[in-house]
Formats: structure tokens, C-alpha cells, sequence
């Protein structure tokens, strides 16, 4: 079955390897990248791509009607570490590109619509082992701000307008393939990357702050999943609760310790780490499991060697 699907943030950590997956599934010229700038040879070379701001109606709807897209992934947002640097900046960019796309499904243009949440909705007064799908959120980052209030237009949108939305709450995010984006868990991709390159990494988070993790082949496959399921067995449309492992800097450095018997770690704690003590440790994600059969495949062992071995 073919379909036009539009990725927008199609050249972030996220969007390039999930464009890439839609259109090994779906068939390259069905899937059209688009983002305020160009991608990588392979992203621009394998499909269409538009440059493309997300905060602009005219343009996005211009773009949905040429190519006729049915489904939009949204993936284009200003993270947590980078957006406390400008929050007014990532407020717009993160609320009016989920707005334009809302209200292009509540004028029936596109069909149905992935908006990725994120584990920082949740705030310092969120139980932190098993978070609940349902429970306290005082976000203390604009990111989380703009996540959790994104989360709350959603489910809106949905009980009010009929809107085929459907989310998850990604945990950091670990790949070989693409740069991370300026989030408080980048330190899961920098320390293999320095771990190879100068055989020592200095961590800006300190010894025992354990967070929840993914590796990005789960996550990708998630999105993808979510999107292809029942929508009549989805119980939630604000955002589902989504988990694979948890760990805090002293274990992937176990982990890596294990391959790379030489390498040492080093803490020195920044801004980052006031963030990460707001969030998470780790994520109750049953609901997921329950309604559309989420399963990640990825332990930390599983993940470190896959790091390892594709950064060589």
C-alpha cells in the first residue's frame, strides 16, 4: 500500500534516519523530507526534499497539496539544552509548527499526524522510578514547557475536532548515524564517540544520574508502529509513555569498558545537569505495551556494541 507521507525536520537526529526507514517501506519517491535547511547527501539524494519552515501555514499547506501527503511526522523542535539558550525562539518553533499541522488535519488536508513528546514534560515532583503514563508534570525546561502544553492541544484536538494525532514520550536517544541535536542526553552519544577518538570522556552530568535511554533503532521503529496501528484501540492521544533501558554515565562507561578495557571517565557537571535531575529515571510504559503491542529490542550491552562497532 502506497502512501504520501511528509517528514518535517527531516535532517535532525530523529528525522533523517526516520525518513530514511519510510522510505525503504513506503518506497523513496512517497516519502518527501523537508526542513529549514538541507540534509545529508544520502537524506537529499534518496527522495524529495523542500526546504521548508514549519512555523509558516502558507508554505507547509502549499507543500501538503502539491504532494497530495496523507500523513505528516512532525519532528521539528528546538531541544532542551539549546532552548533554554532561546526560549522564545523555541517556543515558536515548537508550538506554531505543531499548530499548522493540527489545524491542516482539523481542515481534513492531511490524514493523520506523528508529533513526538518527550520524557521532559515530567518536572522534579514526578515520581522518578516507573513513572506513571498519568501522572504530576511541572516541567521546569521550555522545552518541557512546550511539550507538555503540545501534549494537552493534542488529546484537544482530538476529543474536540476528531484529529488523527498520535504521540510518544521519547527518552534520550542514542545513534551512530546523525549528529545529536543540542539535548541534556547527548553525553550517551559523545562518550563512544570520544571513547574511540581520545580513549577518555569528561561527562556533563555527574557519577549516578541515570536516565531513561533508547537506542534509535527502537525508536524509529516506534514511531512507524504507532502510526500504523488500530487508532480504535488507542487509549491515549496526548502522548504514550515509551521506555527501553535506563542507565546512569558510570555504567555505559562499564559497558564500554567491557570492549575498551583502557578507557576512563571523568565528571564535570553543567547547566545539563539541573535539567536531568527533573527528569525520569525510569518510564512505566504498559499502556503502550497494552494498546499497540510496544516492545523495544535494544538493551545497554546491545546498544554499546552497535555504537562501537559502526563508529569504527
Amino acid at each position: 500500500m502506497t502512501k504520501s507521507i511528509l517528514i518535517i525536520g527531516a535532517c535532525g537526529q530523529i528525522g533523517t534516519e526516520l525518513t530514511l526507514a519510510l522510505r525503504e517501506k513506503y518506497g523513496d519517491v512517497n516519502v518527501i523530507a523537508s526542513d529549514i535547511r538541507e540534509g545529508t547527501d544520502v537524506l537529499m539524494k534518496s527522495g524529495p526534499f523542500e526546504i521548508l519552515d514549519a512555523t509558516n501555514y502558507d508554505a507547509l499547506e502549499d507543500i501538503v497539496m502539491h504532494y497530495e501527503v496523507e500523513e505528516v511526522y512532525l519532528m521539528a523542535a528546538m531541544l532542551s539544552a539549546t532552548a533554554e539558550k532561546f526560549p522564545e525562539r523555541a517556543w515558536t518553533l515548537n508550538m506554531n509548527s505543531l499548530f499548522n499541522t493540527l489545524n491542516l488535519a482539523k481542515e481534513k488536508k492531511i490524514d493523520k499526524l506523528f508529533w513526538p513528546s518527550s520524557i521532559a514534560v515530567f518536572g522534579s515532583n514526578t515520581p522518578k522510578e516507573q513513572t506513571p503514563q498519568h501522572t504530576l508534570m511541572e516541567p521546569s525546561t521550555v522545552y518541557g514547557i512546550s511539550k507538555q502544553t503540545g501534549e494537552r492541544w493534542c488529546a484537544y484536538y482530538h476529543a474536540k475536532y476528531g484529529v488523527d494525532v498520535r504521540s510518544v514520550r521519547f527518552p534520550g536517544l542514542i545513534s551512530w548515524k546523525t549528529q545529536p541535536g543540542g539535548g541534556t542526553t547527548d553525553y550517551a552519544v559523545e562518550i563512544y564517540v570520544k571513547a574511540l577518538e581520545k580513549g577518555s570522556y569528561s561527562c556533563f552530568l555527574k557519577k549516578g544520574t541515570k536516565l531513561p535511554m533508547m537506542f534509535m533503532d527502537d525508536a524509529i521503529r516506534a514511531a512507524i508502529e504507532l502510526m500504523e496501528s488500530d487508532g480504535a484501540k488507542l487509549s491515549i492521544r496526548s502522548s504514550y509513555n515509551l521506555g527501553a533501558m535506563s542507565f546512569a554515565p558510570e555504567e555505559i562507561a562499564e559497558s564500554i569498558q567491557a570492549v575498551i578495557p583502557t578507557f576512563t571517565i571523568s565528571y564535570n557537571p553543567d547547566f545539563r545537569q539541573a535539567i536531568a535531575d527533573s527528569w525520569p529515571s525510569s518510564i512505566d510504559d504498559s499502556q503502550a505495551r497494552k494498546d499497540w503491542g510496544w516492545s523495544p529490542e535494544f538493551d545497554l550491552a546491545r546498544t554499546t556494541a552497535e555504537m562501537l562497532e559502526n563508529l569504527r
